[in-house]
């Protein structure tokens, strides 16, 4: 069972949205809501307390009562450096992630990825889906974007990132990572475009 008390949340939405056309994902409506909206009613139940990483539009993420922290580092360098900017700030034992364009996060991702991770007495334990291929054969998908951790990673990250790295998986191979396999990945999809927005508007 996973004590609430000792992970924090973090959305991450420091994005450009370029792929659904240079707008701020986590604020397009979605079912009578947005985005980021429906991430932080899944997401808040299973954690201490959520917070939002957003490089612009500052004030309208505030709007949801969640505290809003741009990346530390500048230039829009990819969710690593959300993900570094929360480990810093980060006053729990453990910090989960998730994204802004995934509205349909599993209700029990937090508590399956805490109890992996204490298990396999490892640093990190991230989700990983099956994947159909056009061949019709199924592979093992990363999840990297949904991963719970030790905030005193937080050293290891940062000299990944002060050599360049950026890579959401690329520091890995410096920790103990436990794979979490979650049969439905219909809970991990995201929604990138603006095709994508308009088909899971009506689809169930």
């Amino acid at each position: 069972m996973t004590e609430n008390g000792s992970v924090t949340g973090l959305i991450l939405a420091g994005g450009r949205g370029s792929r659904m056309g240079n707008v701020d994902k986590g604020l397009q409506r979605f079912r009578n809501s947005t985005m980021v909206a429906h991430v932080l009613r899944r997401l808040a139940p299973q954690v201490k307390r959520v917070v939002i990483n957003a490089n612009q539009n500052l004030d309208a993420y505030g709007v949801f009562g969640a505290p809003v922290w741009p990346d530390d580092l500048k230039g829009f360098e990819g969710p690593l450096a959300g993900l570094e900017t929360g480990l810093r700030r980060c006053t729990t034992d453990f910090l989960v992630t998730v994204p802004c364009d995934s509205p349909f996060l599993p209700t029990d991702l937090v508590s399956r990825l805490h109890i992996a991770l204490m298990e396999a007495h490892a640093d990190l334990a991230l989700a990983v889906t099956d994947e159909v291929t056009d061949d019709g054969s199924t592979q093992i998908q990363p999840q990297p974007v949904f991963a719970l951790m030790k905030t005193e990673l937080l050293p290891v990250l940062s000299a990944y990132l002060e050599l360049g790295g950026r890579r959401m998986d690329g520091w890995y191979k410096d920790i103990k990572v436990v794979a979490v396999r979650f049969d439905d990945a219909s809970g991990f999809r995201n929604i990138n475009t603006l095709g994508d927005l308009q088909k899971y508007e009506v689809e169930a």
